[in-house]
């Protein structure tokens, strides 16, 4: 019984055979070749060839920036082709365990998987093909040193490409694209060195002191911001990539401010500084700076100078006893003057910064 059972179910299976190589000789040519392409389909996609791409199911859409990602434009080679990662990781691999990381990986990877068009490596570098064959030769690939062959205008132009609005809108004239700056003197995308914006070192602070160094040593004297404290950041105060005051001469350049004037940018801050007084002190008016040094001082509340010798720079010793104030007039000097104990002229000028009290045009209250 058992040996019938197998002998009927070996029948029945070579019938099945028979039936369906019948049907496939007699299948029209369309349907072999959509079972080719559902076996493509099944295949593993490769960056070998570009006529046929799988589809890939269940895979989120990517984000709206690196959506719009394509393969960078080299001028030096028009005619190169990409290559796609894999490629590049056959030679870059400690390039690509830096860069794994980073948000820009993250993100291209994402694109990449929804769209495979979409690409990684040479969506900043640019096509490949003839960089593989050569790969000593300097320009084929669109490179980020100072040595790679790429002018600095192509570097910023590929940036830009994707990166553009926003604080980048006076990239154009301002001091740091004047003075022959690439985005790569600031960011490195390549590693993950800070926090956030890819930059070159491991803050902001640290990254601009690279060129602003006596900047840097204003914010070790004893009246400074709270930049060294970790309270701020310089892109509080500036805008690195232009600012709305560029006059297109690098002499005249605003000092990239993020605000039109200074009084604006101090303001963020110190908004009891701002007013309207009803008694407005003229030189506050025009600039903050006609007083304050902005990074650090030696003099107490960031003053240019001591009171009352700033004082003194504007006003005459008129309606007061005595003329210019020196160091001899203090408390230990030869001839001790009252004006210049305590707090000096802001004593008794206490609201200097402006006033509101009917009878305080002299801003004493």
């Amino acid at each position: 019984m058992g040996c019938w059972r197998v002998s009927l179910a070996c029948v029945t299976a070579l019938w099945s055979l028979t039936i369906s190589a019948g049907l496939e000789q007699q299948a029209p040519s369309g349907q072999s070749q959509q079972n080719l392409d559902q076996i493509y389909q099944s295949l593993p996609q490769t960056d070998l060839s570009s006529d046929r791409v799988a589809p890939v199911a269940h895979v989120p859409q990517p984000a709206p920036g690196f959506a719009r990602a394509h393969v960078a434009d080299n001028p030096l080679v028009p005619d190169a082709r990409p290559v796609g990662e894999k490629t590049c990781i056959a030679c870059h691999q400690l390039e690509t365990s830096h860069f794994t990381h980073t948000l820009h990986a993250l993100g291209l990877h994402v694109a990449n998987r929804s769209d495979p068009r979409i690409p990684v490596c040479e969506a900043c570098h640019g096509a490949g093909s003839q960089h593989a064959g050569n790969p000593q030769a300097k320009g084929l690939i669109i490179g980020y040193t100072k040595n790679s062959g790429t002018t600095i205008e192509v570097q910023t132009k590929t940036c830009i490409t994707c990166h553009a609005g926003g604080p980048r809108d006076h990239w154009v004239n301002s001091v740091h694209q004047l003075n022959g700056l690439s985005c790569s003197d600031c960011h490195n995308p390549m590693s993950k060195f800070s926090t956030e914006g890819l930059m070159a070192k491991a803050s902001i602070n640290d990254t601009c002191a690279q060129c602003h160094t006596d900047i840097r040593q204003q914010f070790n004297r004893r009246s400074h911001m709270p930049l060294p404290e970790g309270q701020m950041s310089c892109d509080d105060c500036h805008n690195p990539h232009g600012a709305s005051t560029n006059t297109g001469n690098p002499l005249l350049n605003g000092p990239l401010l993020k605000t039109n004037t200074v009084n604006e940018t101090c303001y963020q801050c110190h908004a009891e500084k701002r007013g309207p007084w009803l008694w407005e002190h003229p030189p506050v008016r025009e600039s903050c700076l006609n007083c304050h040094s902005p990074h650090g001082s030696n003099q107490a509340s960031l003053l240019v100078a001591p009171v009352p010798v700033l004082c003194q720079q504007c006003h005459a010793a008129n309606n007061h006893s005595g003329a210019l104030q020196t160091r001899q007039n203090i408390g230990t000097g030869a001839n001790p003057e009252a004006q210049v104990m305590g707090r000096a002229c802001l004593t008794c000028h206490a609201n200097i910064h402006g006033s509101n009290a009917p009878s305080g045009p002299r801003f004493h209250q």
